[in-house]
């Protein structure tokens, strides 16, 4: 919903300022469809040629985030937090190897369906387990999990980072493509030189439409987008370091309401709970596996 409340408030205050300057939306009308099949298409082809598939899979898969709310919001990271707790209290009372059941095959455990949210994040999900999955088969070193982790974030990162440079390489191209836009209309105008003046204006008008168009796709949407989606895979990343810093204060032997305090203490003000409010939903959690 905020994604479209954007665009239609960057292109209603331009054409409507545009109007009541006294500009001609027929003008615009016929030529910005053409324009568009230019500027839009070579930034297709573009994007396509500079990326390998993954890149454009990962890159039109982050554009569904545009069209939903926030992410994870101070609920999420309860429910996150919660499951942090549950597991860690199973660990401490029976055993890492009590959880083996669970980190095999989380969407049949009963333990993760409490917790359906969390399910949903398979990244999240498949993050925990492996390094559960670690621990029991004996890897219980604080410091090379860590460094293991921080690797695979990283990857992660880059993963990320490859989606976003993608998209503000587009929103860098277009003013560049807009011109290559107008060009082209100013060639076919040359070609009608003897025309009288209000033909070659309407030509001339025309052909900027191209330039218009390339700056306003630029930095009214493709610049914004890219930013929208830095931000909706930052918060992926923060959701990972969450789960990061809690396992790692589980290893270290601290106590579960201790270690799910710590991961906490690595959410953002916006999204962080209160100590009272986690401490609320973890004293509801039922004590059996």
């Amino acid at each position: 919903m905020k994604f479209l409340i954007g665009v239609v408030t960057v292109f209603a205050c331009t054409l409507s300022a545009y109007i009541l300057q006294g500009g001609h939306l027929a003008v615009l009308a016929k030529a910005a469809p053409l324009e568009l099949v230019i500027i839009i298409g070579v930034t297709i082809g573009g994007f396509i040629i500079a990326n390998p598939g993954i890149v454009i899979s990962r890159t039109l898969s982050s554009l569904k985030l545009l069209l939903k709310g926030p992410r994870y919001t101070q609920k999420s990271y309860i429910e996150l937090l919660s499951m942090l707790y549950r597991f860690f209290k199973i660990a401490k009372t029976k055993g890492m190897l009590a959880l083996e059941s669970h980190i095999e095959n989380p969407h049949e455990s009963n333990v993760f369906g409490e917790f359906p949210g969390v399910l949903k994040e398979h990244h999240a999900i498949e993050f925990f387990c492996d390094y559960a999955r670690l621990v029991t088969l004996g890897s219980e070193r604080p410091y090379e999990i860590e460094a293991l982790m921080d690797e695979e974030l990283e990857v992660h990162h880059f993963q990320d980072q490859a989606v976003v440079t993608s998209l503000n390489n587009m929103a860098d191209g277009l003013p560049a493509i807009g011109i290559v836009a107008a060009v082209l209309g100013v060639i076919h105008t040359m070609g009608s030189i003897a025309e009288p003046p209000e033909v070659l204006g309407r030509l001339i008008g025309g052909a900027l439409v191209g330039t218009f168009m390339g700056v306003l796709l630029s930095y009214g949407l493709f610049a914004p987008i890219a930013n929208s989606v830095k931000q909706a895979l930052e918060a992926e990343a923060r959701y990972m370091q969450c789960i990061k810093v809690g396992f790692l204060a589980h290893l270290q032997g601290f106590a579960p309401a201790i270690s799910v305090e710590y991961a906490r203490k690595a959410l953002l003000h916006d999204v962080r709970p209160s100590f009272n409010e986690l401490e609320e939903a973890t004293q509801k959690l039922p004590s059996g596996v």
